[in-house]
């Protein structure tokens, strides 16, 4: 497994290429015209911004709480299951 702070140096279409092998996506959304998925990696979150061919990654600050990243997905999280019982 390849350590954040490579990961980081990468070049972004490699970035893409390893959070689509190694990655876990977490939530996705959408902003204007960019298709935002968010990732796990390594206990750490990376979102991945894609657009007509276009890939572009994101990470956040450690001292970021998990809270503040997810907040943008929350409207498009599915809990009617969960309310269903």
């Amino acid at each position: 497994m390849l350590e954040f702070s490579m990961f980081q140096r990468l070049p972004s279409w490699s970035q893409a290429e390893v959070l689509a092998k190694e990655g876990t996506v977490l939530a996705k959304r959408q902003h204007l015209e960019w298709s935002v998925s968010l990732y796990s990696l390594n206990n750490r979150f990376v979102e991945l911004w894609e657009k007509e061919g276009l890939q572009i990654t994101t990470s956040f600050r450690k001292d970021a709480t998990a809270l503040a990243i997810v907040e943008p997905y929350l409207e498009y999280v599915d809990v009617q299951h969960l309310m269903d019982t």
